[in-house]
């Protein structure tokens, strides 16, 4: 490996990262810090989630603007779950989807192509910035407690991922359809 090529633990945590933290599943776990390490995070939960074919996906963020939903490997990782789920979901949670479809075509192209496995709602009440910014699977789950800065935690812990999925359940319960898959009148 050459010295400007990282691993992906070491992308996330700035560092040498024990290999303990990267379980035969390919789901990370602990504390990361960075745009850099966010980013690799999901693609990494992505394509681990399409490799386990887990049967549902919860994305969440005010706006999705730096995740890196329109890149070629992140679609790709999409599309690999979606091809191997059979009866999987996808939900996604927003207060805007703007940010989507000015940054994110790829996405908005393969959002189009699987909308029968995806959810897209929109939160309308108060603060866009207080929505929870998370990938959860039922396997593995990753949150962003601070966007600014973008830290936060990745974890498989059962409790940590159960009490994440009531918190986000509650939003979504609060939550309206919203980003349709077409626009098309008739």
């Amino acid at each position: 490996m050459g010295a400007a090529e990282k691993t992906p633990a070491q992308a996330i945590q700035g560092a040498e990262t024990p290999a303990a933290v990267w379980p035969a599943g390919g789901w990370y776990e602990g504390r990361y810090a960075g745009r850099e390490a966010f980013g690799q995070l999901l693609r990494d939960g992505l394509a681990a989630a399409a490799h386990a074919g887990v049967a549902e996906l919860i994305l969440s963020d005010p706006d999705f603007s730096d995740w890196p939903l329109g890149e070629r490997a992140v679609v790709q990782s999409l599309n690999d779950w979606a091809l191997t789920t059979g009866q999987g979901r996808v939900t996604l949670l927003a207060a805007s989807y703007d940010e989507v479809v000015r940054r994110h075509a790829r996405f908005v192209q393969w959002r189009v192509q699987w909308a029968h496995k995806i959810e897209c709602r929109r939160w309308r009440e108060g603060d866009a910035q207080e929505l929870p910014s998370l990938l959860w699977t039922l396997q593995w789950a990753m949150r962003r407690d601070d966007l600014e800065r973008c830290t936060g935690l990745a974890t498989c812990d059962p409790r940590s991922r159960v009490a994440l999925r009531e918190r986000i359940g509650e939003w979504l319960r609060r939550s309206a359809a919203g980003f349709p898959a077409s626009v098309a009148g008739l």
